[in-house]
């Protein structure tokens, strides 16, 4: 991969990771299109993976910093938030680690993101009848909707996001969205659950990091520069989006492009 495609795929991943259009099937695309050879696949994708993690911390950096100082002091509502985050990261976790072989092979396999895209859309347009409750507005707080039984579900749907095609924004907002949870609330869980997944998955990473050569570590800066500069730009749009109530018109963009690109690969045989 040049430094060029490396920063192009990092604009790619920045731009789609936070519309739930699910950035590793746009990763997988492109790849596909333009025949780039990452040739490592799943270590460059943590690594703008990685990038967008700093988007996020960067955007809710006031919530976190709450959330943390929270946590130490001992506040009920800030250790019982972080609980239910701990809580749901554990589906990802278990099937990040009983199916990683499996995962890889999936980002070298155009027909099954293809199909995965289509499997978002249908998730997206569930949300279309998505009404939060009135006491959904208040996730986070004592008084809120967040209990075990919503961590884990939406833990779930991120789990099922490993696979590249996948949205994990899409598939974790919308069972969010479908549990009676407001717009705002159910991003805000969303990425902030993505940022523990997400750091955990470049931990098991490092080795193949450090074994990396000078080429595809130059790669993975400009790739994962893109993607955070990106990535800011893009999270900002989709929380004002989100809260538009307009969310299941993505999937009219996911199918097109899923559709799209299954019949281009089936095509070419």
């Amino acid at each position: 991969m040049t430094d060029l495609e490396a920063f192009c795929l990092g604009i790619v991943q920045g731009l789609t990771e936070f519309f739930p259009v699910s950035s590793s099937g746009h990763l997988v695309i492109f790849r596909s299109l333009f025949g780039i050879d990452d040739g490592g696949g799943l270590l460059f994708e943590i690594a703008v993976h990685v990038a967008t993690l700093l988007a996020i911390v960067i955007y809710y950096r006031k919530r976190i910093v709450d959330l943390i100082g929270g946590f130490f002091s001992g506040r009920r509502d800030a250790l019982r938030y972080v609980g239910m985050l701990g809580l749901g990261t554990l589906p990802a976790v278990i099937v990040g680690f009983s199916a990683r072989d499996f995962i890889e092979r999936q980002f070298q396999n155009p027909v099954a993101t293809g199909i995965a895209l289509l499997v978002t859309g249908g998730i997206l347009w569930t949300t279309r009848w998505a009404k939060p409750r009135p006491e959904g507005q208040l996730v986070g707080s004592s008084a809120g909707l967040l209990h075990w039984r919503l961590a884990l579900l939406v833990g779930c749907g991120q789990a099922l996001a490993i696979l590249p095609g996948i949205s994990r924004s899409g598939t974790t907002v919308a069972v969010a969205l479908a549990l009676g949870i407001a717009p705002a609330a159910a991003a805000e869980f969303s990425f902030l659950l993505g940022i523990i997944a997400i750091a955990g998955a470049a931990v098991l990473m490092l080795p193949e990091l450090a074994m990396a050569s000078p080429e595809a570590l130059g790669s993975l800066v400009y790739g994962s520069g893109a993607a955070l500069v990106a990535g800011l730009a893009a999270i900002w749009a989709f929380v004002r989006m989100l809260e538009g109530g307009r969310f299941y018109l993505f999937a009219g963009y996911v199918w097109t492009v899923g559709g799209l690109f299954l019949l281009w690969t089936l095509g070419r045989g």
